[in-house]
């Protein structure tokens, strides 16, 4: 196809397209002239992959990039490459302070959490980890304020996310080839995390009405 064509199957601008080229995250089609190129399927599989990391995941053009490069490369294990797309992810990447004692105490909390959960990789990566650091972070604000947070407190939470990654990776599984399953694992990143989010909050709404009011419909 030519590039207006890939433009209309892709949904992705001819403008953004060129854009794409230029900086590398779109592989060049094959030359059938000199100001002409043809494109194929494997080009509207990667302007997904590109906006589901730029539009979806809210990366910089850079880092989007490293990614893209990430999932190409041979030499890498899937784990590893999928897991260059989730922590590349947007999201909070707080660094405590050093000489925070609720952060230090944080810190030795969460570490006793993965020792319980058994999880041994979070352990091993946990300072290059975006997401320990916000973990760390959000128990100290919690201790911070005097509200339970040990590790008690904690474990249900890891276990039901030990639970729900099984289920994550499974839909990722799905997808045919490498590309869409780095695709996949940010598009449901991002998307099944509100989805997470407001179940969450309606089975507080559900538990609160059978305890407080018995099941009674509001007025």
């Amino acid at each position: 196809m030519r590039l207006a064509e890939l433009s209309e199957h892709s949904g992705v601008s001819t403008a953004t397209i060129k854009y794409y080229l230029r900086e590398g995250l779109l592989q060049p089609g094959r030359r059938i002239s000199a100001t002409q190129a043809e494109y194929g399927d494997e080009h509207v599989r990667r302007l997904r992959l590109v906006r589901a990391l730029i539009q979806l995941g809210k990366m910089p053009v850079a880092t989007a990039r490293e990614v893209i490069a990430a999932a190409e490369d041979d030499s890498l294990g899937h784990h590893w490459r999928l897991g260059a797309a989730t922590r590349a992810l947007s999201q909070g990447r707080e660094v405590p302070a050093e000489d925070d004692p609720a952060a230090e105490a944080a810190g030795r909390t969460v570490n006793a959490l993965l020792e319980h959960l058994g999880w041994r990789h979070d352990q091993e990566v946990a300072e290059h980890s975006p997401a320990y650091r916000t973990l760390v972070a959000a128990v100290a604000a919690l201790r911070r304020l005097g509200y339970p947070c040990g590790v008690a407190q904690l474990l249900p939470y890891g276990r039901l996310a030990a639970e729900l990654a099984v289920t994550d990776l499974d839909l990722v599984e799905e997808e045919p080839t490498p590309a869409a399953r780095i695709e996949a694992a940010v598009a449901l990143t991002v998307l099944y995390e509100p989805v997470l989010l407001s179940l969450r909050r309606m089975a507080h709404s559900e538990e609160s009405a059978r305890r407080f009011t018995g099941g009674e419909k509001p007025v």
